[in-house]
């Protein structure tokens, strides 16, 4: 065997990473450049991905801008994506909401961006065959709804539930094309997303001791697991949700 022989390695790989402008999706564009493949980042702020951009270890294939919200923005997407090996659909939100307050708009909102937007990307990007034969598909979808469900996230819990669902349907049905579907189920993790003042910065605090390993995830811990899906170390392995949480939900 080749000593320098790496499993996980994403050379002469093409991944798009969504949500990229920062969170989450800026640690794995940025950890997949490093593990040697060509990334296509998009968000929806142009200043901010550019920031990305310049931390990658591989100059990007592309910087779409483009909001996943949008159906016409999500055509003008695919049409300037390039042949992908791989894909990250980072972009999201979170709220908490007590379930007496979670109007139907308040689940549109949610829906629109969490479950709507990449769901339609996904299905575009395999009825287009932007895919190529061998990719590899990772939706981040969260421990709320599938294996948490602590009082004021169903809003939230519900969307993400839904994409996870999505998940499993598509690996099967787009496993005759060898095109993988996986998700990765985050417990909390530490993004600019969760210090917006919807919870106090104490009970953030407090609320990490709750986790057995003593912290919230940062966004370095999701990445690892994105490129271990994205790469032939998980050729063997679709329509599975990842828990990453430190063990919340045991």
């Amino acid at each position: 065997m080749e000593s320098n022989y790496n499993p996980f390695s994403l050379a002469g790989k093409t991944v798009l990473v969504t949500g990229a402008s920062s969170g989450i999706g800026r640690e794995t564009a940025i950890a997949c450049s490093r593990m040697g493949a060509t990334v296509v980042i998009n968000g929806r702020d142009a200043e901010r991905l550019q920031q990305t951009a310049s931390q990658l270890a591989v100059p990007a294939a592309g910087q779409l801008v483009a909001d996943l919200t949008s159906v016409d923005d999500v055509k003008g997407l695919v049409a300037a994506l390039p042949p992908l090996d791989g894909a990250v659909l980072c972009a999201g939100n979170s709220t908490t909401l007590p379930l007496q307050f979670g109007s139907r708009e308040k689940f549109d909102e949610m829906f629109n961006i969490n479950f709507f937007a990449p769901v339609e990307l996904l299905r575009l990007m395999y009825k287009k065959k932007i895919l190529q034969k061998g990719a590899s598909v990772v939706m981040i979808a969260s421990i709320g709804g599938t294996h948490s469900f602590m009082p004021g996230n169903g809003v939230y819990g519900a969307s993400k539930a839904a994409l996870n669902s999505v998940m499993r349907y598509a690996a099967r049905e787009f496993a005759p094309r060898k095109v993988r579907v996986n998700s990765i189920c985050p417990g909390m993790v530490d993004t600019p997303l969760i210090h917006r003042g919807t919870i106090t910065e104490e009970q953030l605090a407090e609320d990490a001791k709750r986790y057995p390993l003593g912290r919230y995830g940062q966004p370095a811990d999701i990445a690892n697991g994105a490129i271990y899906l994205l790469s032939d170390a998980s050729s063997w392995l679709t329509g599975h949700d990842l828990v990453i949480d430190g063990g919340f939900s045991v």
